[in-house]
């Protein structure tokens, strides 16, 4: 990962969080471990080696977002990220830009009837059942879902993969210890 353009892109928050809240304040001493770690800790789930796409629902300011297109150094894997605040996708569209990243910002994931993406990341975004559903109902298959999630997501998903069947399973946190990453794979 380039620690330049990650420095570059904290910086640009800590400013640009001054003015408009794009992250808790209370979470910015502890920025390095509480967004950009937790946002990077996902990246051996993906294979940035192929041609293909990652779209990140909700992408917030950034994370994990713009974290992994940071991390990204293979011109045919390309990120979208997801974003319906105004404020929020001025930031993201700076930061992409600034960083020269193969990113883009395409505005709130309602608005969309299909998405093509091999790959789903979202944190801090909706219900894991929402996403489900969002993956299930709107992203091209096959795909892979990469959820951050709390630590009573597993006793959740057991009423919602009544109806859904797929390959799943739970990744314990290296950030946070009540939380877990839901890992799964939508045919």
């Amino acid at each position: 990962m380039s620690i330049e353009k990650i420095d570059i892109f904290v910086d640009s928050l800590i400013k640009f969080n001054l003015r408009y809240n794009l992250v808790s304040k209370s979470t910015i001493p502890i920025i390095w471990d509480r967004h950009i770690l937790d946002s990077a800790q996902i990246i051996p789930l993906i294979d940035f080696s192929i041609k293909g796409v990652l779209a990140d629902f909700g992408s917030g300011g950034g994370f994990p977002g713009l974290v992994l297109s940071i991390f990204n150094k293979n011109p045919d894997f390309h990120v979208k990220l997801f974003e319906k605040s105004p404020i929020k996708s001025i930031f993201l569209r700076e930061q992409i830009k600034k960083l020269e990243l193969n990113a883009e910002v395409l505005g709130n994931l309602d608005n969309f009837k299909e998405i093509s993406a091999n790959y789903i990341t979202a944190r801090a975004f909706r219900k894991l059942d929402v996403i489900l559903h969002f993956s299930r109902e709107k992203v091209t298959k096959p795909h892979k879902l990469i959820v951050f999630v709390g630590k009573n997501s597993h006793d959740k998903l057991k009423n919602v993969t009544n109806s859904i069947k797929f390959k799943y399973k739970f990744v314990n946190s290296e950030t946070e210890t009540n939380s877990k990453i839901f890992f799964g794979e939508v045919k």
